[in-house]
C-alpha cells in the first residue's frame, strides 16, 4: 500500500520561504509523476505543480510560476516543493500526490491515485 508523508509546513513570513518535502513508500516510486496541491479553508483544492516521473518535465500553476520549484530524488523516494517569496494568498494545506506509473503528469487532481495527509502552510502579512 503506497503511503505518502508531507512535513516541512509551518508559519512564515510574507517573503520568506519553505520547503516541503513527501516521502513515498510501498509503491514503485521512481516510476511515478508527482503533484503538489493546496486547499485554502473554503476553497477548492488547486494545482501547485507536477513532475514527471524522471524528473525532467514540470508544470506549474500560473499563480506559483518563478516562485515555487517542484524537484525528486528518486534514491530517497521523495518530492520536494521550494517556495520562495512567499505570500498570504499562499496560506493553505498543501497536499502532494501520486499517479500510477509511467503516466503523464496532470494538474487535475482526480487522475492521481494516492494522497497524503497534508501539512499547513501559513504565511503572515
Amino acid at each position: 500500500q503506497v503511503q505518502l508523508v508531507e512535513s516541512g509546513g509551518g508559519l512564515v513570513q510574507a517573503g520568506g520561504s519553505l520547503r516541503l518535502s513527501c516521502a513515498a513508500s510501498g509503491g514503485i516510486f521512481r516510476s511515478t509523476p508527482m503533484g503538489w496541491f493546496r486547499q485554502a479553508p473554503g476553497k477548492e483544492r488547486e494545482f501547485v505543480a507536477c513532475i514527471s516521473w524522471r524528473g525532467g518535465s514540470t508544470d506549474y500553476a500560473d499563480s506559483v510560476k518563478g516562485r515555487f520549484i517542484i524537484s525528486r530524488d528518486n534514491a530517497k523516494n521523495t518530492v520536494y516543493l521550494q517556495m520562495n517569496s512567499l505570500k498570504p494568498d499562499d496560506t493553505a494545506v498543501y497536499y502532494c500526490a501520486q499517479r500510477s506509473p509511467y503516466r503523464a503528469t496532470s494538474k487535475y487532481s482526480t487522475d492521481y491515485d494516492y494522497w497524503g495527509q497534508g501539512t499547513q502552510v501559513t504565511v503572515s502579512s
